[in-house]
């Protein structure tokens, strides 16, 4: 299966011509021989861009490549225009498959006879396809409500599953050849992305991750989240509120309409880090096509989140050492970001502080105090990469999703408002939980919500005070005896020892005795008393538990 897989990968990359987008001096010799051996697979889009052939060859692999090109879509520093433009297509524009049976599937999951049983129209039209599902609109016929429902696409778990196979047998073999394997944990990365996508093919899951985001932002003006009707979620089936604003991706209609674009960028950031500190519980897959933006209020602008698939959480550890982290950063205390990735454990003990903290200020210094538009975010990646390699950084598996997802906001960011200024926006909120986090506040509010299970245990507290101080009272006694057990047990072994020797001796003359003279008797019964020695040495170092 997965040299099928392997197969059918380099099929559709040879047949859109991507294999040309790589210099011959970059390929070793007999990559460029298995390429000539495979004659056969020549290009078919040569009359097409390198873009749209890029944004084929994806949509092709399926959707384990399709969130990838998604991610890619949002990183406009790296790209350039046509090419976003291009990958952008990825996020809402798939090919639907056929509206007949999406329609079998939701009669089938709601165990319907007729869709009127529910609805009062259903659209033949899919509204958006994407790689794992796609949406059609239609209303409530019992509420008049607008509504769309979210259809899985049938067969794809098996279109997942051979590819998060064959992931994972590319992780284990770099795992193991590359000088870096270790390092970047590539095993544990793809099995964290395997749940994330097998979460996804489960819309009941969804449904239960937008209620609870829902219940988050009640009432922000920040973000809206849709209402979810869960009597007609199940696995790949979901109803939601069907919501009307601008994409995020329509720059042109937002500023045609005069949207505080500064204020919505800011708004971006305060999501994502309220998301991520105050709830631990964030949107992890928020690419343009998920993304939307009331425009009620041009002067106020709200973000609506769809799609909840994917979602992150954190520890409370990874969550304070993050926002630790940040704060250091935005100080620019190099001196302390160096210590915390050593108190954490994301590089070795042994690291030397000095030499890291150096390192992180070389990368980090040269972007402050600079908007999105002045920063060469790939260059920086690139050099934090380098760093990491160099002092042996590992690859922390539950940070992918945050770090995909961060990637995804700046990329917002610098597409609504190049002139942010991440730094400055950022700070404030951080600094401010982290002193909901520590002082006489954090302590009083950790106090009161541990006063249920404390008024619960207080009736038994004299009790176990008393049973405490009569053990305290008696522990030196069972001091006394532990230690008087353990010399009668070093005594035990001492003979023991002495018995076996002894008897090892007595056996080795017995066998000297009977090889070198006739008096055989002699040496049977100095063999017997050997046997009996070794036996006596083996009853001392071993004892039975009635011995003891």
């Amino acid at each position: 299966m997965r040299l099928w897989r392997l197969y059918t990968i380099n099929k559709i990359v040879l047949e859109h011509g991507l294999d040309e987008l790589i210099p011959d001096k970059w390929l070793p010799w007999y990559a460029r021989l298995g390429r000539a051996c495979i004659f056969w697979l020549r290009n078919k889009h040569k009359d097409k861009p390198v873009a749209v052939r890029l944004r084929l060859a994806l949509q092709s692999l399926g959707p384990v490549f399709i969130k990838f090109g998604q991610m890619l879509s949002t990183r406009r520093d790296l790209l350039d225009k046509d090419m976003a433009d291009e990958l952008a297509m990825l996020q809402d524009k798939v090919p639907p498959f056929a509206t007949a049976l999406a329609k079998e599937i939701v009669k089938a999951s709601l165990q319907l006879k007729y869709l009127e049983e529910v609805f009062a129209d259903f659209s033949e039209q899919p509204l958006a396809s994407a790689s794992i599902a796609q949406v059609h609109t239609a209303t409530l016929k019992a509420t008049e409500q607008q509504v769309v429902v979210k259809v899985i696409r049938p067969s794809i778990r098996h279109t997942i599953e051979a590819d998060i196979e064959l992931l994972q047998a590319i992780a284990q073999a770099v795992q193991a050849w590359l000088p870096d394997g270790k390092r970047l944990r590539p095993v544990e990365v793809v099995e964290e992305y395997r749940k994330t996508i097998i979460d996804e093919l489960d819309l009941r899951r969804e449904a239960a991750n937008g209620i609870q985001l829902r219940r988050n932002f009640e009432d922000s003006p920040a973000l809206y989240v849709p209402e979810i009707y869960s009597e007609f979620c199940h696995t790949n089936v979901m109803v939601m509120e069907r919501i009307y604003g601008v994409p995020i991706s329509d720059i042109a209609t937002l500023k045609q309409r005069n949207v505080d674009m500064k204020k919505l960028a800011e708004r971006g950031v305060e999501v994502f880090f309220t998301q991520v500190f105050r709830d631990s519980f964030f949107h992890a897959d928020m690419h343009p096509g998920n993304i939307f933006v009331s425009i009620a209020d041009p002067q106020e602008p709200q973000y609506i989140a769809i799609d909840y698939g994917i979602v992150g959480t954190l520890n409370r550890d990874d969550k304070r050492y993050l926002a630790e982290n940040f704060i250091a950063f935005f100080n620019r205390d190099y001196r302390k970001v160096a210590e915390l990735h050593a108190d954490s454990g994301w590089v070795p003990s042994d690291t030397n502080i000095d030499e890291f903290e150096v390192a992180i200020r070389t990368v980090c210094e040269p972007i402050f105090q600079k908007p999105l538009a002045d920063i060469s975010f790939g260059h920086v990646l690139l050099q934090l990469f380098n760093t990491a390699r160099r002092f042996n950084m590992v690859v922390q598996p539950q940070l992918v999703l945050l770090q995909k997802t961060l990637l995804y906001i700046e990329g917002l960011g610098r597409q609504l408002y190049p002139q942010l200024d991440l730094w400055q926006t950022a700070k404030p909120f951080l600094e401010n939980w982290m002193k909901q986090q520590v002082g006489f506040k954090a302590m009083y509010k950790k106090v009161y919500e541990n006063l249920p299970y404390w008024s619960e245990k207080l009736p038994e507290m004299p009790d176990l005070l008393h049973d405490s101080l009569r053990q305290l009272k008696q522990l030196p006694e069972l001091q006394q005896k532990q230690f008087e057990l353990q010399q009668q047990q070093q005594m035990r072994a001492q003979k023991g020892l002495w018995y076996t020797l002894a008897g090892s001796t007595m056996l080795l003359m017995s066998v000297m005795v009977w090889a070198l003279t006739e008096h055989r008797e002699i040496a049977v019964i100095i063999g017997a008393v050997g046997l009996l020695g070794w036996a006596m040495g083996w009853r001392k170092s071993h004892p039975s538990p009635r011995h003891d």
